[in-house]
């Protein structure tokens, strides 16, 4: 008779997450003190007096954040938090509870048979859709009307304000910025690696992993194994969960009326049209989420294909 060893229960774990908990917080600790004991030092202080943290946009760059930018802000952050939550259930959601198989007519029929997939992967394929189109309408957008050019590097100095502007978060004595005229640098290379590097990753490793991915093509999966996608996709989440984290906590503890109103109101004032528009799209989200789930998502998702167990 062989015995099975017992799974740990949560309780058992719980003192090692405390333990985590603990640890991560007496690290940051450590690097708010490294980082006032850095900027009390002359060098240091020569340093952020050169690179205050901020460079110089082109001279035909545009002054403020046009209305579309909020409207497509408020649509990428309703997509990518679905995306986020049915991916996270699709991975970790060993029986799902409903399937959906596509109709092979129409403007959805190809090549590879129809496949059953979770009624969980069917919103997730759905969502991607959905936030690709919004990206694409993102992109054209932004080189439009110039936009571009305020999360863009066009300076190397960039490299070095932005090491002075993390200098200055860490220390908790937090850059001077105005984001209606211009980011500081730390921003705008963050913004530029999720516009320009997360994004096309997460759609190309999401591509492979899709059903629409031609099975046949012998040299074209030898070049770009699953594995590979499998390998990207998940990083690539942790970091958009990351980046939404600091970036609305950077936006909440840097003067919120005033970012909201920007993100949200197209405005740059102290009024609070942006706080109540963005509570509307917390509302949104929050109604988004709630309507996740089977009993909603089967009548839509029979539409294009066949909802059953």
């Amino acid at each position: 008779m062989t015995m099975t060893k017992p799974k740990p229960s949560s309780r058992n774990k719980l003192p090692q997450r405390v333990g985590t908990a603990l640890a991560a917080l007496l690290v940051v600790v450590l690097l708010v003190l490294a980082a006032k004991w850095l900027r009390g030092t002359v060098p240091v202080q020569d340093f952020i007096a050169a690179f205050p943290g901020q460079s110089e946009l082109p001279a035909a760059a545009p002054v403020g954040l046009p209305a579309w930018l909020g409207w497509q802000h408020f649509l990428n952050a309703f997509f990518m938090l679905l995306i986020i939550r049915s991916g996270w259930l699709v991975r970790t959601t060993a029986r799902p509870k409903a399937y959906w198989t596509r109709n092979n007519k129409g403007l959805l029929r190809t090549k590879n048979a129809p496949k059953k997939i979770s009624l969980g992967l069917w919103l997730h394929f759905t969502l991607d859709a959905l936030w690709v189109l919004n990206g694409a309408i993102f992109f054209i957008m932004l080189f439009a009307t110039g936009q571009w050019m305020r999360i863009v590097p066009t300076s190397w100095d960039i490299f070095p304000n932005a090491a002075s502007a993390l200098l200055q978060y860490a220390s908790f004595n937090w850059p001077l910025e105005n984001g209606w005229v211009n980011y500081n640098s730390l921003q705008v290379l963050a913004y530029f690696l999720t516009v320009f590097v997360a994004a096309p990753l997460a759609l190309a490793s999401g591509l492979r992993m899709s059903p629409v991915w031609p099975k046949n093509t012998t040299a074209l999966n030898k070049a770009y194994p699953i594995e590979l996608a499998r390998a990207v996709h998940v990083p690539v989440m942790v970091y958009f969960v990351f980046f939404i984290i600091v970036h609305v906590g950077l936006v909440l503890t840097t003067g919120a009326l005033k970012n909201l109103n920007h993100m949200f109101a197209a405005r740059d004032d102290q009024s609070w049209l942006g706080f109540w528009l963005f509570s509307a799209s917390l509302a949104v989200m929050a109604l988004g989420w709630i309507a996740a789930r089977p009993l909603f998502l089967g009548p839509v998702a029979s539409l294009t294909g066949k909802v059953g167990r």
